[in-house]
């Protein structure tokens, strides 16, 4: 990952551009002014975004932006319904087919690191495990522990054992699931991987990358505005849904303690504290991710967004 500008690809004038990056790094902002400069469409890559329940605190682009360039796959699921890489993958597959047909320039744009790797190397297209094998799984992981149920793995698919993060519960049912499912381990599945819809060098790929400390900072004030322009509202039309704590849209950050103080739990001023950490938290999860993952993205680093639109307009072979 390059701290200083490289020389735009050849062809990239052409070419779909990614923009990845932490939470609060500017990523929308910068997707949305290069869709206006550029006759793009924002294609959303969060996993958080697709869903309709939380518009402030994901901090989805605002129905006025929305009206300045067209906007794909932000806001269309309900909270509790399930989503995966694979059914975004088809999605976006059908989204880039729609541009493509009327002339737009596709800006994908997002933090789940998944999905970009998804669309650039390519997808294992193992089938979804049956509600019935997925709450085995987490019963049996419930049952054995972390290390009993990672032992138990490995002794029946050593091969996956040996390539899995056996700390990660969610990786270790994952590898379970496909192994009731279809009796075959994750690793024979990814041996037959096949090719990616878009590989990344027919991308321009762009990540943004600003320093912690200025990271950190923005984390902070952004749940500020969000809670001034009407996260906590939200909490509550949640809150009423009574869905339960499973519900994937749940998982937005902030949220659960958003609604601890709408049910009486905490005070205001102790969910916005947590709410906060848990911000910085994944910001930096993400930028550990995206270190190690994407080391062949041209990195954005500057502190004013008019230097990084300026950076990433050139980068993409166009004239800023």
């Amino acid at each position: 990952m390059s701290s200083s500008l490289s020389s735009p690809p050849e062809g990239a004038a052409a070419r779909p551009i990614l923009i990845a990056g932490p939470t609060a790094s500017g990523k929308s902002g910068l997707a949305l002014a290069l869709a206006e400069r550029l006759g793009g469409a924002v294609i959303n890559a969060d996993a958080l975004q697709v869903y309709a329940g939380w518009r402030v605190l994901t901090a989805r682009p605002a129905a006025e932006e929305e009206a300045r360039a067209p906007h794909r796959l932000y806001g269309f699921l309900p909270l509790d319904a399930p989503y995966s890489v694979g059914r975004w993958l088809r999605a976006v597959e059908g989204v880039l087919a729609e541009c493509a047909a009327e002339g737009l320039r596709p800006i994908i744009v997002g933090g789940t690191g998944l999905y970009f790797r998804a669309l650039t190397e390519g997808l294992t297209p193992i089938p979804e495990p049956t509600p019935e094998i997925r709450a085995a799984a987490e019963a049996r992981l419930a049952a054995l522990g972390v290390a009993g149920f990672a032992a138990e793995i490995a002794a029946r698919d050593p091969e996956t054992s040996a390539r899995l993060d056996c700390a990660n519960p969610r990786r270790l049912l994952r590898a379970w699931e496909a192994l009731e499912q279809t009796g075959e381990g994750l690793a024979a599945w990814h041996a037959r991987t096949p090719p990616p819809p878009l590989p990344l060098d027919r991308t321009v790929p762009l990540l943004l990358s600003p320093d912690r400390a200025t990271l950190y900072a923005r984390c902070d004030a952004r749940f500020d505005a969000m809670l001034a322009g009407g996260a906590l509202d939200e909490a509550r039309a949640v809150a009423a849904l009574g869905l339960p704590e499973t519900a994937p849209g749940l998982k937005a950050v902030g949220g659960r303690e958003l609604i601890a103080h709408v049910r009486g739990d905490s005070s205001l001023a102790e969910a916005a504290d947590a709410a906060k950490a848990a911000t910085r938290n994944y910001a930096k999860r993400q930028i550990t991710w995206f270190r190690k993952r994407m080391i062949a993205w041209q990195a954005l680093s500057a502190k004013e967004s008019s230097e990084n639109l300026a950076a990433a307009t050139l980068y993409a072979g166009e004239r800023p």
